[in-house]
């Protein structure tokens, strides 16, 4: 009888074994109920999101690139103060890389004896650490000349302002 007990089943009326049939059949059934229900009832895109006009919004650039004159649609040439305060003034208000500051009569006093000629031939290259045109590739040779006329004005220098073009 000892045999018999190593190998007996927890299974010791017909009741449970009914009970342990019927459950390895119901509950596979109800997971995979349960499953199927989970995957159909999420949540689905928005049908809106799927025409071409969101579409087209969801794909547009951030930022774009023009390359052209800045000032194109501008009424004509900028003043010399303008182009300083939005281009020269990061160096030459500092002397950031060795660029004459402005005030400076004594170095600025040193540039005149070029002339405006001179300084605009420098300005039109680039020279040191400045970039050609002082970076403004949109300047036109009046507007750099009308900058550096402002700029050495305000250092003492008693530059005319050069005239316009075509006159």
């Amino acid at each position: 009888m000892s045999d018999q007990d190593k190998h007996s089943s927890f299974i010791k009326t017909p009741k449970q074994l009914i009970v342990v049939v019927l459950l390895a059949f119901v509950v596979p059934v109800i997971v995979l109920v349960l499953l199927v229900q989970a995957i159909v009832k999420r949540p689905h895109a928005d049908p809106e999101a799927m025409k071409p006009e969101a579409v087209a919004a969801r794909l547009k650039p951030v930022g774009r690139v023009e390359v052209g004159a800045v000032g194109a649609e501008s009424k004509g040439p900028r003043s010399g103060e303008d182009i300083v305060k939005q281009m020269c003034s990061a160096c030459h208000q500092s002397g950031a890389a060795g660029a004459h500051k402005i005030g400076d009569k004594a170095a600025w006093g040193k540039l005149g004896k070029v002339g405006l000629g001179g300084m605009l031939k420098n300005a039109v290259k680039g020279k040191g650490a400045m970039p050609p045109r002082g970076g403004g590739a949109d300047l036109s040779d009046y507007e750099l000349a009308r900058a550096i006329v402002y700029m050495a004005n305000q250092s003492g220098a008693n530059l005319k302002e050069p005239a316009a073009p075509g006159k």
